[in-house]
């Protein structure tokens, strides 16, 4: 079995290809169900954030296979010519594979590097695999894995500390901007963690007034309701807009919902006052024209690189303690890995010599027709612990070379020795 990663990120694709690429929170278990019909044998996990697209498959189909087929998807799926995103990926198998998950659940990989919310992005990601019954043992136990690798990362280094999400660097760039943030209003649009972190460190600056905007009203209630804010549907943005300084807005639109000529009119309203805009959702919520626009200072997630290697600066100490961390844990998973391909080959080798201690047994049972039922079975336990007494060294030393290097050659003397057949 191979695993097998192909995948685009803020590393190594500008923001209008990302958007070309993500998938609707609602599409992604048709997905997924579609990517299973590439690996029938195997499993798949699709990771789709605001800063990357990646997809986890593990198949007895060599990792060239798997990213053709993966690459099929996408082009498919999309309705994008290959050749306009071919350049842009990235493809991993096996221990590069493994490493990059680990890093990226870590946060290592992140724009922000600390950052909480990529830990929960990648287990809502196998979440939803496994409700889409897509996860088999491979992609389950490197996950699982993840998340542990993660856990000590965050735990064993301090790269944690400080502003280390995106919505907080929006926040910085908005003080760079303002200079002092109390009494500005601001306006959140959209519901979710991210806006929830945004607005977290938007109060501990000392805004002022806070509004909510979501499609569903209930949400943007509720998140107005920690802060003694304002709610209202995005069907009334328009009325809304050139009430706020400051707007940050992270919706699953799949098309802008904010446009130049909404701009201009909320400029019109507040007598050309600026406006401070992070569009921290892909596919954007902001449409690139307002970019244009004086007096409005909007940034999107490409516009946070800048904010974020300096984060990096900072943490980069801590950041390679948490490599060390992933490389520990990439050379155990590896190894258990390895362990696992041998497990078919061990269980046969049991068999097969417990099959021909059963059938001696028989024959030396039937001539001996005056043993008693338990001198029978004494003499049959007497066999059973002889053969698992042969099994025990060569069993126990398969598993340990196993770990240690690829088992593929010597499975297969082991195989031609015993004439051994796989069983699942």
């Amino acid at each position: 079995m191979t695993i097998a990663l192909t995948g685009i990120s803020h590393q190594t694709s500008p923001l209008e290809l990302r958007e070309r690429l993500a998938f609707a929170d609602g599409d992604v278990p048709r997905a997924l169900t579609t990517l299973q019909n590439c690996f029938p044998r195997g499993g798949v996990v699709l990771l789709n954030t605001c800063n990357r697209v990646e997809i986890y498959a593990n198949s007895p189909e060599p990792a060239e296979s798997i990213h053709d087929a993966i690459r099929n998807f996408l082009a498919e799926w999309h309705k994008l010519p290959e050749q306009e995103f071919h350049n842009h990926l990235y493809e991993h198998a096996e221990e590069e594979a493994i490493s990059h998950l680990f890093r990226v659940a870590s946060s290592l990989d992140s724009l922000v590097v600390g950052e909480q919310q990529i830990s929960g992005q990648v287990h809502d990601a196998f979440q939803k695999a496994q409700e889409a019954d897509t996860a088999d043992k491979i992609t389950n136990a490197l996950f699982q894995r993840a998340f542990t690798v993660a856990k000590q990362v965050r735990t064993r280094t301090r790269i944690g500390e400080g502003r280390v999400s995106v919505a907080s660097v929006a926040v910085e760039l908005a003080v760079s901007i303002f200079m002092e943030l109390t009494g500005k209003t601001v306006l959140i649009i959209g519901s979710g963690e991210t806006s929830e972190l945004a607005l977290k460190s938007l109060l501990e600056r000392g805004v002022g007034r806070v509004l909510v905007a979501n499609r569903t009203l209930a949400n943007a209630e509720a998140l107005a309701e920690t802060c003694g804010g304002h709610a209202f549907g995005l069907e009334l943005l328009g009325q809304h807009l050139h009430l706020a300084d400051i707007i940050i807005t992270s919706t699953g639109s799949t098309v802008p919902i904010l446009r130049a000529e909404d701009f201009q009119d909320a400029l019109r309203k507040r007598n050309n006052e600026p406006m401070f805009a992070i569009d921290i959702a892909v596919p954007r919520d902001i449409h690139p024209a307002v970019h244009r626009l004086d007096n409005v200072y909007c940034y999107t997630m490409d516009d946070l690189r800048q904010t974020a290697e300096q984060n990096m600066n900072a943490r980069h100490e801590e950041a390679r303690l948490g490599e060390s961390i992933v490389s520990e844990e990439v050379r155990k998973f590896m190894a258990w890995q390895r362990r696992l391909e041998a497990e078919p080959t061990i269980i046969s080798m049991s068999q097969e010599l417990h099959a021909i201690r059963e059938r001696e047994l028989e024959r030396t049972l039937a001539a001996l027709p005056d043993l008693t039922d338990a001198q029978r079975d004494e003499v049959a336990y007497l066999t059973k612990r002889i053969v698992n007494k042969i099994l025990q060294r060569p069993l126990t030393q398969l598993k340990q070379e196993a770990s240690e290097e690829d088992p593929h050659r010597m499975l297969s003397l082991v195989k031609r020795l015993f004439g051994l057949e796989d069983h699942a």
